[in-house]
Formats: C-alpha cells, sequence, structure tokens
C-alpha cells in the first residue's frame, strides 16, 4: 500500500484583513480567508480558510491585508466541532506552513506606507514562511522577478 500524501498550495488574494488571536499558551493563531479564481472559468472563485501558528501566523497579521496576493501551502484538515446550539458541525481549512507575499509593492491593498515593510520582510527578515533565511522558492524566484 502506497503512503498517505496531504499537500495543497493555493493562490489568491485575501477577502478580508487576517485575524490574529492567541491560546491560553501564548501561541498566535492567525485566520484569513483566500479567494482562488478558477484560470479555465472566471466567473467560478473558491473561498477557502487558511490557519496560521506561531511565528507564520504573527507574520500573516503584519503583512497580509485585504486584497493581498499569496502563495500558501499547507495541508488540509477537516475537523469537527460543536456550534452553540449543540449542532454537530465540520469545517474545512488549510493550515499552512508556507507562505509568500506575491505582487509588487503597493499593490494587492498594500498602501504607500507598508511598502517599506513589505521590502524589509522579503530581503532583511527570515523568511516568514518557514523562519529560515532561504524559503522553498525564493532562490528560484530572485532570478526570474524582473525588478
Amino acid at each position: 500500500m502506497a503512503g498517505s500524501y496531504n499537500r495543497v498550495i493555493l493562490v489568491g488574494n485575501l477577502t478580508r484583513d487576517p485575524e490574529i488571536r492567541y491560546t491560553q499558551s501564548g501561541k498566535a493563531v492567525a485566520k484569513f480567508t483566500l479567494a482562488v479564481n478558477n484560470p479555465r472559468n472566471k466567473e467560478e472563485t473558491t473561498y477557502v480558510d487558511i490557519v496560521a501558528w506561531d511565528r507564520l501566523g504573527e507574520t500573516c497579521n503584519t503583512y497580509l491585508k485585504k486584497g493581498s496576493s499569496a502563495l500558501v501551502e499547507g495541508r488540509l484538515v477537516i475537523r469537527s466541532y460543536d456550534d452553540k446550539d449543540g449542532n454537530k458541525r465540520k469545517a474545512t481549512e488549510v493550515v499552512i506552513d508556507n507562505m509568500q507575499m506575491l505582487g509588487a509593492r503597493g499593490e494587492g491593498g498594500m498602501s504607500g506606507g507598508s511598502g517599506g515593510d513589505y521590502a524589509g520582510a522579503r530581503s532583511g527578515a527570515p523568511s516568514p514562511a518557514n523562519g529560515s533565511s532561504h524559503d522553498a522558492f525564493g532562490d528560484e524566484l530572485d532570478d526570474e522577478i524582473p525588478f
């Protein structure tokens, strides 16, 4: 029997600013929704709930805004819970472990004042995706991006 593999890669735009909360133990958890367009049918959009934990969650909260374009990578999670009325519900989310901001400075909901923060996040700070100075795509994309 073959092994299992649960990996999701999405590119889309945020439908609203991320919401960040902290657990009782102090872990950050950011949630936002990504609108992903179907390239074959421009009128079809899928809205995907995204969850980012710890430092990645804080980074998403700091640098992503409504309209921002982002590539996220993670795993699909379907969890069950009881709503306030006691009904069983299911939530489908992508818990991410990698995030890459897309678009030039000033695009995707980032105003002129936050443009400097965007540049600093890409070059001076550790990669927001995984805490290291190199992300999964960074080295290859730097040679291809014309700015």
